[in-house]
């Protein structure tokens, strides 16, 4: 009987992980005549002007080609873009930064300060849940943050409308060792043995189903250790089982790359990319990073969400800003970042489909609440019998 082909493999294992096939794919060069609308390509890596990629996508043309070319690199070239100034007003990343700190500082002192998941305890300051934190305690914050229009053009290219935002804030701290070299979310969070349990369209669907991304909430030379990463390494299938092998650890070590990053630049990139934080050998830069992990509809978020109390603190900032003249587009791109927008699952005895063939998602409620200038009592009641009808 004839081999398998790597294509038609149903399954993976440990012995499919070789190194030198790996080595192949990541030692490729970054050709820049892939990416024509970046700046340049550094290290393997395409950096964009965010000003340049908002000129180019004020048509619904340019801004296809723009979003084709962020999933190419994305899912067949480096799996990595860095968007310089996707976050250019300072003022508001600032601001969300004081907002941060503050929940840093009254974690400690209650004693529920977190750890990380691929790093030492108490090398890094983390919050989880940060995007519902922010919300409800900073309304209007979190507003000017998430109303960011980058953000949206990476985010729907990759996962496409209905996207689900969740947000953690990573804090390391001078002294604080890097993380060990992992992939992420789903299969990345597997043990070998469940991991292994999982067909390999599995490991190639995996990936599509989260976008990983990290907004710089200060300047990051290297010395404060910027996230290293390995460009093309998401395009190996059996990757899921191979970070954590001593050989393809020790090749990471020897070959990722780092980049400085400026406040306000995002990173985007393929979740399957080996990655991790790096050392902060700086002796004063507390690196602040807001780690953006944005789930699929038809996904599963790593995070529980409170977007229901998110909903209720952002209407009156929706209202207000609508009131003073904000574009349709900045409040639906806030309503996408704190409200569910997949309607599914459901209960469909008690919240069958009305007109077409879905019930009204969280934030077809939120949209038509502001569009009708609802007060925040029917809204709250709406939201909570929505919330009833798909408990069932």
């Amino acid at each position: 009987m004839p081999p398998v082909s790597a294509a038609a493999r149903t399954w993976l294992t440990e012995a499919d992980c070789d190194l030198d096939a790996f080595r192949a794919l990541v030692e490729q060069r970054t050709d820049p005549a892939d990416h024509p609308s970046a700046q340049r390509v550094e290290r393997n890596v395409p950096l964009y002007d965010s000003e340049r990629l908002r000129a180019l996508s004020v048509s619904r043309e340019g801004r296809r080609s723009v979003q084709e070319e962020l999933v190419r690199a994305l899912l067949d070239g480096p799996g990595i873009v860095v968007l310089k100034g996707a976050f250019a007003d300072a003022a508001v990343v600032d601001r969300t930064s004081d907002v941060f700190r503050a929940l840093i500082e009254e974690e400690r002192a209650s004693g529920t300060a977190r750890g990380d998941h691929f790093a030492p305890p108490g090398a890094n300051d983390r919050v989880w849940n940060a995007l519902d934190k922010v919300a409800v305690r900073a309304p209007e914050v979190f507003a000017d943050y998430y109303a960011n229009d980058i953000l949206e053009l990476v985010a729907e290219a990759w996962l496409g409308p209905a996207y689900q935002v969740t947000s953690q804030v990573n804090v390391v701290n001078p002294g604080g060792a890097a993380q060990s070299v992992h992939r992420d979310y789903h299969l990345g969070f597997l043990s070998q043995e469940r991991a292994a349990a999982y067909p390999a369209h599995v490991h190639r669907l995996s990936p599509v189903l989260t976008l990983q991304g990290a907004v710089a909430h200060c300047d990051m030379p290297v010395e404060s250790g910027p996230t290293l990463y390995l460009p093309h390494s998401q395009k190996f299938e059996p990757g899921y089982l191979a970070w954590r092998l001593p050989r393809f650890v020790e090749y990471f070590d020897a070959h990722h790359v780092q980049l400085p990053l400026e406040q306000g630049d995002a990173v985007f990139f393929n979740p399957a990319l080996f990655h991790a934080a790096g050392h902060n050998r700086s002796a004063g830069i507390r690196r602040m990073a807001n780690l953006l992990q944005i789930s699929s509809a038809f996904g599963r978020a790593m995070e529980t969400v409170d977007r229901e109390a998110m909903a209720n603190a952002l209407f009156p900032v929706l209202l207000r800003r609508r009131s003073e003249g904000v574009s349709d587009d900045w409040l639906r791109r806030v309503i996408a970042a704190g409200a569910e927008g997949y309607a599914f699952p459901t209960d469909l005895d008690r919240d069958p489909p009305v007109d077409g063939l879905a019930p009204p998602s969280q934030a077809d409620i939120v949209w038509r609440a502001v569009a009708e200038t609802w007060s925040g009592d029917r809204l709250r009641q709406e939201l909570r019998a929505a919330a009833e009808r798909r408990r069932g």
